[in-house]
């Protein structure tokens, strides 16, 4: 055997074990995405650098239970449309080994979250609850766009409640900063169904983005997603200079 064929060969073998499966699951780019610009606001928020890892691991355990659970709940559609990186759907990952590291994480994230303040931490576990909800419910119609903005509307809470030791803000977010979270939890609920448009449209679902995308075409709401979620960072930014979080 060539050592090239034996390097595709290790190389197909590590990607098939079990730690390897459940990162291809927890949607990893999302997960981290999302950790690191919750990680970057604490920052410009002016938070220490302990609180920023503890809120940039925080959100990153709670992306990848959305994600683990997303699969499960997508498994059969997922298989039916050959859809590609997902181990669940294709059978190499099963669904309790899914299921029983939902629950560590779960058992873990529940801590790490309490840890910045009850108040804040009951934010952003009511947020990953929204999201566990809003994979099974309101997904298919046209109010599929609330869960998202329930969800990323309670991150400001988070951040500014949020504290080492619970020693955070008493002071909740400002209204501004709380809606313009709403609105960008809306642009990336359009972004991320962007690529699944073709299976969601077969399937006969009618969400927001499909019925957008049914008027204007995907390529132009591709365009007006991506500059409308650009205009909503730049408006944070500036409330977030002008104002503050809270």
């Amino acid at each position: 055997m060539s050592t090239q064929a034996e390097t595709a060969r290790r190389g197909s073998r590590f990607a098939r074990t079990l730690p390897v499966l459940l990162v291809r699951a927890a949607h990893p780019r999302q997960a981290m995405l999302t950790a690191l610009a919750m990680g970057a606001a604490a920052a410009l928020a002016g938070r220490p650098l302990r609180e920023i890892g503890l809120v940039a691991v925080t959100v990153l355990v709670g992306q990848a239970i959305l994600g683990w659970d997303n699969d499960l709940v997508d498994r059969e559609r997922d298989a039916r449309h050959e859809t590609p990186g997902k181990p669940v759907a294709a059978g190499l990952l099963e669904t309790g080994t899914v299921w029983f590291t939902v629950l560590c994480a779960a058992l873990l994230v529940v801590p790490l979250s309490v840890s910045a303040g009850v108040v804040a931490g009951g934010a952003y576990l009511l947020a990953v609850v929204v999201g566990l909800l809003g994979n099974r419910l309101l997904r298919g119609g046209v109010l599929s766009w609330l869960p998202w903005a329930v969800q990323f509307a309670l991150y400001p809470a988070y951040l500014a409640y949020g504290g080492w030791d619970g020693q955070g803000s008493d002071t909740p977010p400002t209204v501004a900063m709380t809606v313009l979270a709403a609105l960008l939890g809306v642009c990336v609920h359009v972004l991320r169904a962007l690529p699944g448009l073709v299976p969601d449209h077969q399937d006969g679902l009618r969400h927001l983005p499909m019925r957008i995308a049914l008027r204007t075409g995907a390529p132009r709401l591709l365009v007006l997603a991506s500059v409308l979620t650009g205009v909503v960072v730049v408006a944070m930014l500036v409330v977030g200079q002008a104002v503050g979080l809270t």
